[in-house]
């Protein structure tokens, strides 16, 4: 007897639905053909004693088992339960009859309790694509598949409620959320705050700006003048997430099986990699293509910590995805996308040494030294980055202040009131919203110059010898300045500041 149970598969961020048709005739084999891979081919196992445990059993005839559509390639152990209820409804050891309106998902344990999957929103956004009633998955997915409406979840903890559920009648429990309500819910403050940071006037005006503005931006000083505090507390400034831009992070995190139990992402994410870390986890691939860093930082901060020990080839595979904002990762026979529109903070010590800014510090690195230092940051990256700064320490007598510094709270709402005019601005565009991301066209028709602001912008880009990108970066970080202030055009003074803000590009930095 031949039944259909449908499963998903998921590559890149998209789903695509799976037919798992099931065969049962005389004779004696278990065959599972569609391109399966280790995992599932070691189901039966799995499924032969969750059956068992459960008062069922795999029938000691010849099943085949196809995995449609056959060319593509299947991965992981979400498909035990769709292949259990297959067997057991081909079997005819249960009466299912309406098995082609549900999807089924779940990773069986030998006692047939259920293990939580990866991609349970990528898979409810297709079934409800595809007209699906339901879509049945392990309890600890369920709040995350319900984001997605018009379409029934039911979180179940084992084979036998599924079992239950076709052949008896019994009602399963249906998993109900209010996206909006959850995002609202789930929308807290973040934990760091800019309160706490003591001094560095300077450096939070740069990082109000750089959130204003979508800028990237690098941090340099020594150890212990504040570059990490500073970055951790980035997100707390930064817009709060729209409904769209948390269903579309929550989709990415999903996939790697990285979605807490509230179900949708509200707070923006921040990723912090060690630099030991690989191309490929921070990029993304491998033989089954799954999100790197910068993928799983999309609407957030990738934080890169002491940037030069970042190995150099790891580092330069960000290059495309920073201009792009998305990476594209190329098999044989497919093709993923992975979107990484974030905001790279960077850090690094100024000198190999860690003290060649500091005032009050002795210089240890010759000029060699810190040629070969610098030199494992190429030009090219340099430039993507929109801001540099230097960090230095704070002063005892500013640490010991009881004056308390400026919240979070209040630079958020100068960089909101900023990115809504940035929103304005580029209401016709499609992929641009805020500044950092302006293509040439948009700097020429933003960011006009009047004569003076042209010689200025001449003269620092002839003494500090900048490349056509570097022009670009002060263009857009001018243009943001300006927003801050309400600005309609950019002047003077808003290139002056800009200008100051490529400290990397200064000769001085090699002696």
């Amino acid at each position: 007897m031949l039944k259909k149970v449908f499963g998903s598969a998921v590559f890149g961020v998209e789903a695509t639905t799976i037919t798992v048709e099931v065969n049962i005739d005389s004779g004696i084999g278990y065959h599972l053909v569609g391109l399966p891979d280790n995992a599932i081919k070691e189901s039966n196992y799995r499924i032969a004693a969750a059956l068992q445990n459960n008062g069922y059993k795999i029938p000691g005839k010849k099943i085949t088992i196809n995995m449609a559509p056959a060319d593509l390639r299947k991965e992981g152990s979400a498909y035990d339960l769709t292949l259990a209820i297959g067997i057991l409804a081909a079997s005819k050891q249960i009466n299912a009859e309406n098995l082609d309106r549900y999807l089924i998902m779940g990773e069986l344990s030998l006692d047939g309790s259920l293990q939580p999957i990866k991609g349970a929103l990528p898979i409810a956004v297709k079934a409800r694509e595809e007209g699906f009633k339901g879509f049945i998955l392990p309890v600890q997915n369920a709040k995350e598949a319900a984001i997605v409406d018009n379409l029934e979840i039911y979180g179940v903890e084992n084979i036998k409620q599924v079992i239950d559920y076709f052949d008896k009648g019994e009602s399963l429990e249906q998993t109900v959320i209010n996206t909006r309500d959850e995002f609202y819910k789930n929308l807290e403050f973040p934990e760091f705050d800019f309160s706490d940071v003591k001094g560095q006037e300077g450096i939070k005006r740069c990082m109000e700006i750089a959130a204003a503005g979508g800028h990237n931006i690098i941090l340099i000083g020594p150890p212990g003048a504040g570059k990490t505090m500073l970055a951790k507390r980035l997100p707390s400034i930064l817009p709060p997430m729209t409904l769209h831009e948390a269903l579309e992070t929550t989709k990415i995190h999903s996939v790697v099986g990285r979605v807490k139990d509230s179900g949708l992402m509200a707070q923006r994410p921040f990723r912090s990699p060690h630099h030991t870390i690989s191309n490929v986890a921070l990029v993304g691939g491998g033989s089954y293509p799954q999100p790197g860093e910068i993928s799983l930082s999309h609407n957030g901060v990738l934080f890169l910590d002491e940037l030069p020990e970042f190995k150099r080839e790891v580092l330069e595979v960000m290059r495309q995805p920073l201009e792009d904002r998305e990476v594209t990762i190329s098999r044989a026979k497919f093709t993923v996308t992975y979107p990484s529109s974030f905001m790279l903070v960077a850090s690094m010590n100024p000198s190999p040494g860690g003290y060649f800014n500091d005032p009050d510090a002795p210089v240890t690195s010759s000029p060699a030294e810190m040629q070969r230092y610098l030199s494992k940051i190429s030009g090219p990256l340099l430039d993507r980055i929109d801001i540099h700064i230097e960090v230095t320490p704070v002063p005892f007598e500013k640490l010991s202040e009881d004056r308390k510094s400026e919240s979070s709270v209040e630079i958020r709402k100068r960089v909101t009131k900023a990115r809504v005019i940035q929103t304005k601005r580029f209401l016709e565009s499609d992929s641009v919203h805020y500044n950092a991301q302006m293509n040439t066209k948009q700097i020429r028709k933003y960011c006009v110059l009047d004569d003076a602001s042209k010689t200025l912008l001449k003269t620092a880009m002839e003494r500090l010898n900048l490349s056509a990108r570097a022009y670009d970066r002060i263009l857009k970080v001018s243009r943001t300045i300006a927003d801050l202030e309400g600005s309609e055009d950019v002047n003077g003074s808003h290139i002056s500041e800009a200008i100051q803000y490529r400290s990397l590009d200064r000769e001085g930095w090699l002696g």
